[in-house]
């Protein structure tokens, strides 16, 4: 009777004590990493790189300071990577596995509710002082409380943090968050000491200390940021970085516009551009450099879903809050006018968030599994959606075409919209008007062509143009009606999608929610994939993710070119093989 006890009492004690498996190298969130422990360099990096020289780059905009991490302020290009490291660091050839870096292992229990990250002994701050758990701690309570609303959203799930030693750190979450272990070894870590008695959220220029590859060399706000490459680095024979970071200096230097940057990099003063204007890229190369073979131009190719760009209605706004509304102003894009005459027919039409990959709806319909994700919000789809039947209109090219212009019309009449001599106008005879806030000639270019065809149906539509610091404050605090916003989504999606399209970044200053999404079933479809065990749970909940954002009809998509058009200098060397996502700055080279 007692042995039969203990053997009960023994097996409940198993059940209810998760399992940790053995400390590892690296960390899937599906599956195993690809790369075995005793992988020598990434993939996609030549390990025999030659190092030295300097890498300029010639970018648009502005900045005034060097904390990437905070809402204020605009923060200079490249201070994430070159100076700052996280515990875990990412293979870009693999659609979310992450490897040792400022951390030697990791440890996760079988339900990933606890993980363990164990610090290298060598890892070292800029300044020769040792990376401690009292660091990570401190980068996990500062970003949490001061930083991005990113930060907050995925750290305020650990509900403990335990440091047994020096070197270890143990977290606890009970969100059920199976991302939560990356997220975490993705974290940015700053230093504590560094940071004692300065404010972490306000803007700064001086040199923040970091433990990565490089040190902030000089800073002119809003004109140049050099990066040197430190001599100590500790972890430059780490072989996750092995022919990475081959420069002794990295250079930004920014420009007033596009036109400016292109003729900065044809002259001589930058070496690398990735180019997206179609129109420069197939007529404005035809430079002595180029001819000369001094500037080699290539198309690297992209296996990640293609980009997703448009103009986002600001849904925070009575005027775009009907979808109806939004549906018409969609259908009055003319992309196939633009494509054409604009872009040299170098673009295609995306379709929603994760366009030209398996975690697109495009062309699916909703299958068993994806119906469990959506719920009671299956019912308020329509049969187009729910059949993956729903098409993105396609013009006559004309730019103004009557046929689909006459469905836009009927559209914004049901919502209680009617066209008269004086334009369009709602019931109280109040105008349909709204400016599109952009912040560079190309954007406007779009958006003029845009306001023509809109003024056919009656709707005033302006145009304002402002410069980046000016933007950037727009988006923060959501005060503008339309602008064009950007979306880089991987094969691996997350936490970020809270960010991107959450409930809470309707109201919460500084997210990437542009266009103000409040939608439980979106809610809901984010929370199945970052709950999601198998591949198959996973995809259906991205699909469903992706339905009710493009059902939603919160932004008037763009396109993509299938790929990125690069030209560089022929004293910069890169390696055969590109990751997923294209071409990649930190496996550059320079040639002798």
């Amino acid at each position: 009777m007692l042995r039969s006890a203990l053997i009960a009492t023994s097996l409940l004690l198993t059940l209810a004590t998760p399992i940790t498996a053995a400390p590892r190298h690296g960390i899937a969130m599906m599956g195993e990493p690809a790369l075995s422990e005793g992988f020598t360099h990434l993939p996609y990096a030549n390990p025999d790189a030659p190092k030295g020289g300097e890498l300029r780059q010639a970018v648009t905009g502005s900045f005034d300071s060097v904390n990437p991490f905070i809402v204020k302020g605009q923060a200079a290009a490249g201070l994430r990577g070159l100076v700052f490291e996280s515990m875990l660091g990412r293979n870009w050839s693999e659609a979310f596995s992450l490897y040792g870096l400022l951390a030697e292992s990791i440890e996760v229990s079988d339900d990933r509710q606890t993980f363990t990250f164990r610090l290298r002994p060598e890892a070292r701050f800029s300044d020769g002082t040792p990376v401690t758990a009292a660091d990570i701690v401190f980068s996990m309570e500062t970003l949490r409380d001061k930083g991005r609303p990113n930060f907050k959203n995925s750290y305020s799930k650990i509900t403990k943090v335990e440091t047994p030693d020096a070197r270890t750190i143990s977290f606890t979450q009970e969100a059920g968050d199976r991302e939560l272990p990356l997220i975490l070894g993705l974290m940015p870590i700053i230093s504590k000491a560094y940071w004692q008695g300065r404010d972490f959220a306000t803007t700064t220029l001086d040199p923040i200390t970091g433990s990565g590859p490089y040190v902030i060399a000089n800073v002119k706000a809003g004109e140049t940021i050099v990066y040197r490459r430190n001599p100590d680095y500790w972890g430059k024979d780490l072989p996750l970085n092995r022919g990475l970071w081959n420069f002794n200096e990295v250079r930004f230097d920014y420009y007033r516009d596009s036109n400016a940057a292109f003729e900065a990099f044809t002259s001589g003063l930058a070496d690398i551009r990735v180019e997206t204007d179609p129109v420069r890229w197939n007529t404005g190369y035809n430079v002595p450099a180029v001819q000369s073979g001094q500037i080699t131009l290539e198309k690297i190719e992209q296996k990640t879903p293609a980009p997703t760009t448009g103009f986002a209605f600001n849904t925070r706004r009575p005027i775009f809050a009907d979808p109806r509304v939004r549906e018409a102003l969609v259908m009055a894009f003319d992309f196939e006018w633009a494509n054409a005459n604009l872009f040299a027919n170098a673009y295609r039409r995306t379709y929603g968030y994760f366009s030209g990959s398996e975690l697109s709806s495009q062309d699916r319909p909703v299958d068993e599994r994806e119906k469990l994700v959506l719920g009671e919000a299956l019912a308020k789809l329509r049969p187009d959606f729910v059949a993956g039947t729903y098409k993105l209109p396609v013009s006559d090219g004309s730019g103004r075409d009557r046929k689909i212009l006459r469905e836009a019309v009927t559209l914004l009449g049901q919502a209680g919209w009617t066209v008269t001599d004086a334009g369009l106008v709602n019931a109280k005879g109040e105008p349909f008007a709204f400016t599109i806030t952009v912040q560079n000639k190309d954007q406007e270019k779009i958006a003029l062509h845009y306001q023509r065809t809109l003024n056919a149906i009656g709707i005033k539509a302006a145009v304002r143009v402002v410069d980046s610091a000016q933007f950037s404050a727009l988006q923060t605090s959501y005060d503008y009606d339309m602008i064009p916003v950007s979306w880089f989504n991987s094969l691996s999606p997350g936490n970020e999608q809270v960010l991107y399209f959450g409930s809470d970044g309707r109201t919460t200053e500084g997210t990437r929610n542009y266009p103000g999404i409040a939608d439980p079933g979106v809610d809901a479809a984010i929370k199945a994939m970052l709950n999601a065990k198998t591949r198959e749970d996973f995809v259906a909940a991205v699909r469903a993710e992706d339905r009710l954002l493009v059902s939603g009809f919160y932004i008037i998509p763009f396109y993509d070119a299938g790929g990125q058009w690069v030209g560089r200098w022929k004293h910069i060397g890169r390696p055969d093989v590109q990751p997923l996502a294209g071409f990649e700055t930190t496996t550059l080279w320079r040639n002798p």
